[in-house]
């Protein structure tokens, strides 16, 4: 319930920052949402290309969905996976 939650809250962050973006808002707060724009994107472009260089030494290819879900929702999509991934190596044991 909370990795909803904060799936939720990282998309409501990227509309105000593509908001922004589109139509910018007071030069003050403009400047800081922009910076925080590049910044998010840079850090989870960085984030999705470390995850798929390890991943591609342990299972293979992640496909296109999945990496879109890995670049919006960042570490709340990982949480997902891994409480998945527990969830399955449990029943398995």
């Amino acid at each position: 319930m909370l990795i909803n939650i904060g799936r939720l809250l990282m998309l409501l962050i990227w509309t105000v920052l593509i908001y922004n973006f589109i139509i910018p808002l007071v030069k003050p707060v403009n400047y800081i949402l922009n910076a925080a724009f590049a910044f998010m994107i840079i850090m989870h472009i960085l984030k999705l290309f470390m995850f798929k260089l390890t991943l591609a030494n342990e299972q293979g290819q992640l496909s296109k969905v999945a990496q879109l879900r890995l670049f919006l929702f960042g570490v709340f999509e990982l949480l997902a996976w891994q409480k998945k991934w527990q969830s399955e190596n449990k029943t398995s044991l």
